[in-house]
């Protein structure tokens, strides 16, 4: 598997922007599809303000996608092909986010 420099480049930033353990339980709760903020909130529990930052990281990254409808903030995992990295990430390095 050969990676020319810009492709190291793009992949080491979407693999830094996923890394902190928060921003991969925010993967695995918009596995289940598009999530507004609240909910995310809601199912991660922690407040607005933190999970906006994590979730700025990882769209500043491309790692998400978003929809905004009235006054609501929707999240999406951008390919979901990062669903399945993820996925054989954990069964290689053990469990998170289910």
């Amino acid at each position: 598997m050969l990676f020319n420099d810009n492709q190291i480049e793009q992949t080491s930033r979407a693999m830094k922007a996923m890394s902190h353990p928060l921003r991969l339980k925010i993967i695995a709760v918009l596995g289940d599809g598009e999530i507004s903020v609240q909910d995310i909130v809601d199912r991660v529990g922690t407040s607005q303000s933190n999970i906006s930052q994590h979730l700025a990281i990882m769209r500043d990254k491309g790692v998400l996608r978003t929809r905004k409808d009235a006054n609501r903030v929707y999240y999406r995992v951008g390919d979901l092909r990062t669903l399945e990295v993820l996925s054989r990430m954990r069964e290689v390095f053990g469990g998170f986010g289910d």
